[in-house]
């Protein structure tokens, strides 16, 4: 039987694939004034199913970190696929991370505007990281554009930097999507990463992309890499860990 946030991640994950549909292109209305992917939700806006959720398990992580032995060197965020690591993860991380000090706030079915909420209500109030692993914005995809969506990363990054500034983050590209490389949410993903890579200066914020190494060598995604074409097996995971260990050996070796 699934747990409480398996079952969660598992419907939003479902919520999240059939809303992309055609509209993983679409553009935000042209009347809309505000990118509210670069604005945190706020709390008197009237919650949807996924800020109420967002908002229960920011409460969980809070309490969780709580009980976590500091200093906390490495920080991983962003949305379900992040939020594996806990999950058909767990495995890939007790070998490669659980001796790092590092905590794992990602929460199934944020979109950035829920990560720039976090942010905002102290998720990393009092912390030092010396290094943030950041992946955000595939949740976005069917209600902004790739413009929108990547004011709202560098939202994320601009946050980051004020509330930890002792921290290198790394911005990782947004993972592909789709078993087919002419999903139309591949293109989505390139144009925002394009975008998101810029943001990268080699020092305080290192950019990376390491996408490619999810498909096989004509563009299509394995479902023992993908099973959803969207969220990592542990196969996936292990790849994911070997892209990005190099850089936490060099902020945050083994204890």
């Amino acid at each position: 039987m699934l747990d409480m946030v398996s079952a969660m991640r598992l419907l939003f994950s479902l919520v999240a694939i059939l809303a992309m549909g055609s509209s993983a292109v679409a553009q935000s209305p042209a009347s809309d004034s505000v990118n509210t992917a670069s604005v945190p939700r706020p709390d008197s806006e009237t919650p949807d199913s996924q800020f109420l959720y967002s908002q229960e398990r920011f409460k969980g992580n809070m309490e969780r970190l709580a009980n976590t032995p500091r200093p906390i060197d490495v920080v991983f965020d962003g949305d379900s696929i992040t939020d594996g690591w806990m999950g058909d993860g767990r495995g890939v991380w007790e070998k490669n991370f659980a001796n790092r000090r590092a905590f794992d706030f990602g929460i199934s079915g944020d979109r950035t505007q829920h990560l720039l909420w976090r942010l905002n209500k102290g998720q990393v109030d009092g912390l030092d990281p010396k290094l943030v692993l950041l992946m955000i914005g595939t949740n976005n995809l069917g209600s902004h554009s790739s413009e929108q969506i990547a004011e709202g990363v560098d939202a994320i990054v601009k946050d980051y930097q004020k509330r930890c500034p002792n921290a290198v983050v790394l911005l990782q590209g947004i993972f592909p999507r789709g078993q087919s490389p002419q999903d139309p949410a591949r293109a989505k993903i390139k144009e925002i990463n394009q975008t998101i890579s810029k943001l990268g200066d080699g020092q305080k914020v290192i950019y990376v992309d390491f996408g490619d190494k999810f498909l096989e060598a004509d563009g299509t995604m394995s479902p023992e890499v993908m099973p959803d074409f969207l969220h990592p097996s542990a196969k996936g995971y292990e790849i994911w860990a070997e892209a990005i260990k190099p850089t936490v050996d060099k902020y945050s070796p083994a204890q």
